[in-house]
């Protein structure tokens, strides 16, 4: 299938991924895990929702957590670069007869809520609070060190629909999974704004679905350290995938699940990608080093598990990709 064209003026600017918002049961249990055992910092706190965010984050939160009888998504948040760059994303969905309305959110200055062409709920704003830089503040440091919001991955049920979509938008391919062969589809594409490997990636399934949201740590000690403090803290069944080194960015891993279920990836060492010619990274389907360069195949709730968006009906994939499956 063809890698979709780059474009270098896009319609409005989207900087980089910022924010993502989950429904949960239970906010102690949920702050127990995101703050105590993640390291995330707890901004702020109400009856209803967590703000939450890294050290490095500047921002007043990069995920939120709402009190919720049924463990959801609400949606995925991209900053953009002015305010004038929200009224032009308005009138680009307006445009091609997609969903949106400016809306309020706490914390946040305007805000847009739009949906893509299938199904998959986005906040885009400019401005949001300024908190403390708690980069070098010591004291702050627990759990695996979360620094930053790295990126998102959702199921897709149109992965090269997808593409194509967010690319007329300006986000840039940097890897890409293919079926081999003169007809072969793309299962799963990665791309960025910020200029690393991705700020948004899409997998083949059943979808718009959530498969993860993933946090940028200093270094893969931590990893490892976050792993020792899962399986003594009664966390250990949460350990889903890794550690490990995937070939598909480069990045050291860990997979982790909520007490809600929600999956988290912790995540350092890929590579920067901000050269306009930079060309996009072809992996056959079948190889076993694009999941881990090590050789280790995911289990099978990595290809079959993510969160549903509150309110948004699934499509089934347009086809099944004949991925590796651990035994």
């Amino acid at each position: 299938m063809p890698v979709p064209q780059h474009i270098f003026d896009p319609p409005f600017d989207i900087v980089r991924c910022s924010h993502v918002a989950l429904g949960v049961a239970d906010l102690a249990r949920s702050k127990a895990f995101y703050a105590d055992t993640l390291g995330l910092v707890v901004e702020d706190e109400t009856a209803d929702a967590l703000y939450l965010r890294g050290v490095e984050e500047r921002q007043h939160h990069s995920i939120v957590l709402q009190k919720s009888s049924v463990p959801v998504a609400h949606a995925i948040g991209f900053k953009v670069g002015s305010e004038e760059d929200l009224d032009k994303a308005a009138n680009v969905f307006c445009a091609r007869g997609l969903a949106h309305g400016f809306v309020e959110r706490p914390y946040q200055g305007r805000t847009l809520r739009a949906v893509d062409p299938f199904g998959l709920p986005l906040e885009l704003y400019f401005s949001m609070e300024k908190r403390e830089i708690l980069l070098q503040k010591y004291a702050h440091y627990r759990g695996v060190q979360p620094q930053r919001l790295d990126h998102f991955n959702v199921f897709a049920p149109d992965v090269q629909g997808s593409l194509d979509f967010y690319a007329s938008l300006g986000f840039r391919l940097t890897e890409y999974a293919e079926e081999d062969g003169p007809d072969g589809r793309i299962a799963a594409g990665w791309m960025h704004r910020k200029g690393n490997v991705h700020d948004l990636a899409f997998t083949n399934g059943t979808g718009p679905r959530l498969h993860h949201a993933a946090y940028w740590v200093p270094t893969a000690l931590n990893i490892i350290h976050l792993c020792d403090l899962m399986a003594t803290t009664g966390y250990l069944g949460g350990l889903e995938r890794g550690p490990g080194r995937h070939g598909i960015s480069n990045a050291f891993f860990l997979y982790v699940r909520c007490p809600d279920g929600h999956r988290i990836e912790l995540y350092t060492s890929d590579y920067q990608t901000m050269d306009p010619d930079h060309e996009p990274i072809r992996w056959s389907l079948r190889d076993p080093r694009r999941q881990t360069l090590w050789g280790q195949a995911a289990p099978k709730s990595w290809f079959e598990q993510g969160t549903a968006f509150e309110g948004v009906a699934q499509l089934e994939a347009l086809f099944k990709a004949q991925v590796i499956v651990a035994d």
